[in-house]
């Protein structure tokens, strides 16, 4: 029986970097790509971490029933195709994906719980996070406002996951240890 290891956790929390360990560490797992209506970004390869489509065409796959999840962010759409886990899940293969809050429970209603693991990445209050998004790139007022109401939104979830997994400032190394631990005990 396949595994779906999902990580979530706020802007600025460190999942990005938490799931680069993984992928060095954990080459063995597969790394779905989703869709997104966004604009490519330097460096980036159509159908490496996304699939780059139009607004039309993410819309026709929704009513296609091509997704398994989506959702809104700010101006774009994001989705994770039904042929990207599906299929694997069922060839008894692992695979990681980052997700938010509302896309986890999506899935949560499509494969069974046996199946999902999820990854609760917790970089501590919105204080801190703060400080992170901004030691990050500069970022309006209004943008950070947004982020402020989806760590609100995402931190409801941290008492649901099956594993919360503590990334302090300058305590990656811990961090990556525990992540380490979770993926290794599947």
């Amino acid at each position: 029986m396949g595994k779906l290891v999902v990580i979530l956790g706020s802007t600025g929390s460190g999942k990005g970097v938490l799931i680069q360990h993984i992928r060095e560490v954990r080459p063995d797992f597969l790394y779905p790509r989703s869709c997104t209506t966004r604009e490519m970004r330097a460096g980036e390869i159509d159908g490496d971490q996304y699939f780059f489509l139009a607004k039309e065409e993410f819309e026709r796959r929704i009513a296609a029933g091509d997704f398994l999840e989506w959702a809104h962010f700010g101006e774009n759409l994001y989705g994770s195709l039904k042929s990207e886990i599906l299929l694997p899940l069922q060839e008894g293969k692992t695979l990681l994906l980052e997700l938010d809050v509302q896309g986890v429970r999506s899935l949560q209603k499509m494969i069974p719980s046996e199946q999902i693991i999820t990854i609760f990445v917790d970089a501590g209050s919105w204080a801190e996070l703060e400080r992170r998004v901004r030691a990050r790139a500069p970022i309006s007022d209004s943008e950070l406002a947004k982020r402020k109401k989806r760590y609100e939104d995402e931190v409801t979830f941290k008492d649901e996951a099956t594993h919360v997994v503590v990334n302090a400032t300058g305590k990656l190394d811990e961090a990556k240890r525990e992540i380490d631990a979770i993926i290794n005990a599947l």
